[in-house]
């Protein structure tokens, strides 16, 4: 993983993320936002994967269910948020969207992707702080607005 720092203003910075064939999207992700102590940044990036694995959140059952992609995809879209845990972590939150060989695509709750070539990511931080918090209802680490 490359990155360098495009932009800066106004308490808010711009990154260029760079992933090379055989960086892991989620681990990148997660380590970069712990090494530069991000606590409200979102983003977004294209590239390929060789292999990822994505997830649906199945309403009924509060629980992710796993989608393998075993192939190599183009990253049509990928996009997510980076807020504050419980517990003071940077939470990443990516969904992507994957094009397949034939046209087809598929889509979800980004688990972990292994590039091949290149992801090429495009990073915002934020001045201001975003917590989450556990979501009662659902399970879900939500964004929460209000202290």
């Amino acid at each position: 993983m490359r990155h360098k720092l495009i932009h800066e203003a106004d308490g808010q910075k711009t990154f260029a993320i760079i992933l090379d064939a055989g960086d892991e999207a989620m681990g990148c992700l997660k380590a970069f936002a712990r090494d530069n102590r991000l606590t409200a940044a979102s983003f977004k990036a294209i590239g390929a994967f060789e292999r990822a694995e994505l997830s649906f959140f199945d309403w009924s059952k509060k629980t992710y269910e796993p989608i393998p992609v075993d192939e190599q995809v183009e990253v049509a879209s990928l996009t997510g948020d980076i807020a504050v845990e419980p517990g003071g972590e940077p939470g990443v939150h990516v969904h992507a969207v994957l094009g397949r060989r034939d046209g087809g695509a598929v889509a979800g709750h980004l688990n972990k992707g292994v590039v091949r070539p290149t992801l090429e990511i495009i990073l915002t931080e934020q001045p201001a702080h975003l917590k989450k918090r556990r979501d009662h209802e659902t399970g879900l680490m939500l964004i929460a607005l209000e202290d």
